[in-house]
């Protein structure tokens, strides 16, 4: 079959010419709906690069990545890794970790100012807000490429997001949970970050999916957003220890997690059951001691890898978006705790 032709893929897609091709190569004037009706077109006829293919830029570019840190063990392990994996590749001219210092739109939009005008891509891990959503909106305007990390920013520009699927992840969890409640009745609670974070949102959605249908003798007792702060999450904690007398668990969706730790060890009679995200030195430690039960690992490591990887591919690649292909989130138990890399 001969490659398709942007003739061909206006047609699948009922649009202009002149749009798919604002579009195949990230100029204005095309909005975010036309932009995804021309890639979806472009790569059911074989116009893009097939699964597992990526392409690379012709020449060394310059990356950054936008990480908030906080008290997210997380977030410093995916720092670490897409230093170490783009320091080793030559097609990588330098590449930048600039720390925001907080989760929202002003901290996104400060850390953007901090950008060098080098830039060619720019990874980041933030919030889905209508400011966050134009500041993303705005850079990929000026050319430089966007690819979500870890929390996807949806109805964006973005090329691409990298991380697991977190409906998946929070289905997954409610499932585990129903399994370490062993058919008892009782309450569970949870403990965001923000819901303003995507990823948050979707693993609250698949976990109360989940109970809701399957699990009718697991009820929801509260859901508290924490803004990711250890001292929130243990006085939260505290709180339900002392008022919810049938309290099977605890799902910990993002970071507050040490607060939530500190609240168990001074509690006097048996521990909820409790479920985290991400495999840190701290969760393998909680773990070793039976402090918490399971670990639902998005793995840092590939995470970065990842990362890296499609911000180069978009980089290179005529369009700004790259197929979607979410990393698996992986259950790590006390019995089955990966060994450490350097």
């Amino acid at each position: 079959m001969d490659k398709a032709t942007i003739p061909d893929i206006a047609r699948r897609a009922g649009l202009s010419t002149a749009t798919v091709d604002r579009a195949l190569n990230g100029r204005k004037g095309v909005s975010a709906a036309n932009r995804h009706r021309v890639l979806k077109a472009a790569e059911e006829l074989g116009y893009l690069p097939s699964d597992g293919m990526i392409m690379l830029p012709a020449r060394p570019a310059h990356l950054v990545f936008l990480i908030p840190f906080g008290q997210n063990a997380f977030m410093r392990d995916l720092a670490r890794s897409i230093t170490s994996f783009a320091s080793g590749l030559p097609l990588v001219a330098s590449c930048n970790i600039v720390t925001m210092n907080g989760l929202g739109p002003d901290a996104l939009e400060r850390a953007l100012d901090a950008i060098s005008p080098q830039a060619n891509g720019v990874g980041v891990v933030t919030t889905d807000r209508p400011r966050t959503r134009a500041a993303i909106a705005r850079l990929c305007d000026s050319g430089i490429r966007v690819v979500t990390i870890a929390s996807d920013v949806p109805d964006t520009p973005r090329s691409s997001y990298v991380g697991v699927d977190n409906r998946t992840a929070g289905r997954t969890a409610g499932q585990l949970m129903g399994m370490l409640a062993r058919g008892r009745e009782g309450q569970v609670a949870m403990m965001l970050g923000s819901r303003s974070f995507h990823g948050h949102h979707e693993r609250e959605g698949g976990f109360r999916d989940l109970l809701r249908d399957r699990l009718p003798k697991l009820r929801v007792h509260s859901a508290t957003e924490t803004g990711e702060d250890n001292r929130r999450s243990n006085t939260a904690t505290l709180e339900l220890l002392r008022r919810v007398p049938d309290l099977l668990g605890i799902y910990c969706i993002g970071a507050g997690r040490a607060g939530i730790i500190e609240a168990l060890e001074t509690h006097p009679g048996p521990r909820p059951a409790v479920i985290v995200h991400d495999l840190t030195d701290s969760s393998r430690d909680w773990l070793r001691r039976e402090l918490i039960d399971v670990v639902i690992d998005q793995n840092p490591r590939l995470v970065g890898e990842q990362a890296v990887t499609h911000l180069l591919g978009s980089i290179a690649a005529s369009t700004p978006l790259l197929s979607l292909k979410p990393i698996e989130p992986r259950i790590i138990l006390r019995e089955n705790l990966p060994h450490r890399t350097p």
